[in-house]
């Protein structure tokens, strides 16, 4: 909510004091301020706007932070070094498993175009803590010899990336590594839909089905062997279709009783859904649906009635969303 939001915020701000006097944190109700509203062309609600070396222009977006740690290390890596500067085994291996989740970054030297894309996107993903290293002995322990980023969890690698010089799409990068935040397949539900959100993928696809069925089992499993084929590009969620919370995001999709268990695939930009042509929820049908969407090949999904007989034969045509297009356009 934007209490909360408006607590960390305010959490930040009194931390930071001490450490960094001189970055001052503000709030406007643009509600009342129309003219700030415009001029730096606030849509959402509640934005962030970090303004460097006293410019109005070219102020930085901080999206997808919420909490007063997160706000901080965001602040700090924007201000100062982005990550830690590592130089022995002993020092790594602290880092990776100190937190959860920890990032870093194994370079044979330290000034090319990879370190930069590092750098980057260490500034874009507070919530875990970001090494660097260029030491021999470093790398070796850990069977590098290529330019690579890696992901530990819980003290284990779990993501391998080689960063080819200026080849690296940064974007791509920060997607995919704040997706381990989520779990492989997140299931839906109050608590889980605020971090879906966060993380900046655009492209959802959804499992509807009960998970007290006798198939539930099978299906999960195929569903997660796609999953992990599709980190960091669709974020794949379960919906419990006998969870009667979840009632709203079922009218939502128009998923009936009968259509269970369904796919579903929701860009969040701009609000389209796909249905996954096949009934069977295997890995085949999944990866086939994940393609061809990613592709720009899969079918919009039009909830619709079928187009009743009579519809042509009065005066005022029966418009339904399978004739609609072809009747009005």
């Amino acid at each position: 909510s934007s209490q909360n939001f408006s607590e960390e915020f305010a959490e930040a701000a009194r931390q930071l004091k001490k450490e960094a006097p001189r970055i001052q944190f503000g709030k406007i109700d643009v509600t009342h301020h129309h003219d700030l509203r415009k001029e730096f062309n606030i849509q959402a609600f509640p934005t962030v706007k970090f303004f460097v070396n006293g410019s109005r222009k070219d102020a930085i977006d901080c999206k997808g932070v919420r909490h007063a740690s997160a706000f901080i290390t965001w602040v700090k890596r924007r201000t100062g070094p982005s990550t830690v500067l590592i130089n022995s085994t002993d020092q790594a291996e602290a880092i990776v498993k100190a937190d959860d989740l920890a990032v870093i970054g194994f370079f044979r030297e330290l000034h090319n175009d990879s370190v930069e894309v590092f750098y980057e996107i260490a500034r874009d993903v507070p919530e875990m803590p970001f090494g660097m290293t260029a030491s021999e002995d470093v790398c070796a322990n850990y069977g590098i010899q290529k330019n690579t980023l890696i992901v530990f969890k819980k003290g284990k690698p779990v993501h391998n990336e080689v960063l080819e010089d200026g080849r690296q799409n940064k974007l791509d990068l920060v997607r995919l590594i704040k997706t381990f935040t989520l779990d492989l397949v997140t299931e839906y539900n109050i608590e889980t839909s605020v971090k879906i959100f966060d993380v900046p993928v655009e492209n959802h696809i959804l499992l509807f089905t009960p998970t007290n069925s006798e198939t539930f089992d099978a299906i999960y499993e195929n569903y997660k062997s796609a999953a992990a084929e599709f980190r960091g590009k669709m974020l794949f969620v379960l919906v419990d279709t006998d969870e009667p919370r979840n009632g709203r995001i079922f009218e939502y999709f128009r998923i009936r009783d009968i259509d269970v268990p369904a796919v579903r695939i929701l860009n969040l930009t701009s609000d389209a859904k796909y249905k996954m042509p096949a009934d069977e929820v295997t890995v085949e049908n999944l990866k086939k649906f994940c393609q061809s969407y990613l592709n720009g090949k899969a079918k919009l999904h039009l909830s619709s009635e079928e187009i009743p007989e009579d519809w042509d034969k009065m005066p005022v045509k029966v418009l339904v969303g399978k004739n609609f297009n072809n009747i009005v356009f």
